[in-house]
């Protein structure tokens, strides 16, 4: 059996960082407690570690304001303006590992709404990244997941507007929904906020899905970055398998199969790469 292994495959640089972050504090804790403002990263396998060392998560705004002590880490996701001030008012120490892509988003939305633009983001509704980029923006904000939205949108938003996306958004999609919007709006900024890596997996998970019989696509269920990879993969390879851990694979593959292709989303650990790569090239 062949394998074709994705060149960009699990931590991304952001993601890498936000988790060195943690573990580092864990080192160098004196006994006082540590938490994350939401998942660190969305990779069950990460955060279950964490927890194991001690790690405390805090789900919302009313958990963190009962922190009284200790060491809070924003998300790689980033957070909104507010639960920044909140962290400021406190007693405690505040680490920011926000992605620095996203960081930059959170600038340029901050910016352009002060100025007058109304602010419309293309990502996914209810995702944490795209709730701390709304929460920079000091004017009216609209989030555009569709073409549907686009469309709908694009109607009420004739002028005056700054477009920006989130990081791990579909790359093909983005292009689609901001057609949407230069056709109908005017006067307005577009600005390509899909990080690098993002776009590099996305265009790599495509050329290799299209070569092989069987695709693997390894990441957290939760992974907005990861769920983008399986989409375009099965687009290109009807065999595609999205597992989250060496569990996850099925214990046979089609009769035909001579090519398996292997990914993996940005926030999947090595351990788990290596460990489903070694399985598949022992066991298939």
């Amino acid at each position: 059996m062949n394998i074709i292994m994705a060149k960009n495959a699990g931590f991304c640089f952001g993601v890498r960082r936000a988790v060195d972050t943690v573990y580092e504090q864990i080192k160098k804790n004196d006994g006082s407690p540590i938490y994350t403002y939401g998942l660190i990263i969305h990779n069950m396998e990460v955060v279950k570690d964490l927890k194991e060392k001690g790690v405390i998560v805090l789900d919302n705004e009313d958990e963190l304001r009962a922190v009284t002590k200790g060491t809070v880490i924003i998300r790689a996701h980033g957070a909104a303006k507010k639960i920044h001030r909140i962290l400021a008012s406190q007693n405690l120490k505040v680490i920011d590992a926000t992605c620095p892509y996203v960081r930059r988003i959170h600038q340029i939305v901050e910016k352009e709404s002060r100025d007058g633009k109304r602010i419309i983001i293309i990502g996914n509704n209810g995702h944490p990244e795209v709730e701390g980029i709304t929460g920079w923006a000091e004017g009216e904000v609209f989030v555009a997941e569709s073409e549907a939205d686009a469309v709908i949108l694009a109607e009420k938003i004739k002028e005056n507007a700054c477009i920006v996306s989130q990081t791990t958004f579909n790359y093909n999609k983005l292009k689609k929904l901001v057609d949407i919007f230069t056709e109908k709006c005017y006067n307005g900024t577009i600005v390509n906020t899909i990080c690098n890596a993002t776009e590099e997996r996305q265009v790599e998970t495509g050329l290799i899905a299209k070569e092989v019989d069987v695709m693997i696509v390894i990441g957290d269920i939760h992974s907005s970055n990861t769920a983008k990879l399986v989409e375009i993969s099965r687009k290109e390879c009807a065999n595609t398998y999205f597992v989250q851990t060496l569990k996850d694979l099925p214990l046979a593959l089609p009769e035909t199969t001579t090519l398996i292709g292997i990914t993996a989303g940005a926030s999947t650990p090595n351990n788990i790469i290596e460990e489903i790569q070694k399985y598949v090239r022992t066991n298939f």
